[in-house]
């Protein structure tokens, strides 16, 4: 499957169940690929270059906590999820996203 259709794909999957896209972790190939097959795929996120593709999605969830998950870009079906509570801060927020892409990276690029 091509990356751009996977792209859309898997929006609209999460876009029905009341996500929404905040970033999206890309190799350098797969942002040519996506601006090739339809340039405005990207527009309106924030783009990371990495060596994994990926997709961070976040919704409200209970208690006026926070979910996050991050979806990787690919056929095969893998995510890391996670929620956050109202009284953390960005840093804390920042930090476990962060190890969550590192944990991600670690499974693709050693699986």
């Amino acid at each position: 499957m091509k990356k751009s259709d996977l792209y859309n794909e898997l929006l609209n999957i999460y876009q029905h169940h009341g996500w929404r896209i905040r970033t999206a972790l890309l190799r350098p190939e797969t942002v040519a690929e996506l601006n090739a097959s339809a340039g405005d795929l990207l527009q309106s996120i924030t783009i990371k270059d990495s060596p994994i593709d990926a997709l961070w999605f976040s919704r409200p969830s209970h208690q006026q906590r926070e979910a996050w998950e991050l979806r990787l870009l690919s056929e095969t079906q893998y995510a890391l999820f996670e929620t956050f509570e109202v009284d953390e801060t960005e840093e804390q927020r920042e930090e476990m996203r962060q190890e969550m892409e590192a944990r991600l990276r670690e499974y693709v690029l050693q699986g």
